[in-house]
């Protein structure tokens, strides 16, 4: 990114977007609003094990987008746990508490369904 913003021909390109009244910043309280509205503001979601389609960190990065929060921790609270191969106790939690159990393919379908 630093490279790319060096570069004479995209300075003048952001100055242009820039005078034309591009916000090219987004105050934390402008992000917070952005995600509060998302398609799944309100929910909490756990992930627990392995997923084939993407990794654990581009998941909660995805929920996040739609306004979900990810949780470490399974508790009554708990919107759904997701759950990949080889998951760990968070399932057996998940059953103790009655929170409902979504696998992957329930994962891409939130995140593409809430595009």
């Amino acid at each position: 990114v630093r490279v790319w913003m060096t570069q004479p021909a995209n300075q003048r390109l952001l100055a242009r977007l820039r005078d034309a009244g591009v916000n090219m910043t987004a105050t934390a309280a402008e992000q917070a609003q952005a995600s509060a509205s998302g398609a799944l503001t309100g929910r909490t979601y756990v992930l627990t094990g392995t997923f084939q389609s993407m990794s654990r960190e581009d998941a909660t990065a995805a929920l996040e987008a739609l306004g979900a929060k990810v949780s470490g921790s399974v508790s009554r609270r708990t919107t759904a746990v997701i759950v990949g191969t080889d998951p760990g106790s968070k399932v057996d939690k998940a059953r103790t508490l009655g929170v409902p159990l979504l696998d992957e393919e329930a994962l891409l379908a939130l995140v593409k369904g809430s595009d």
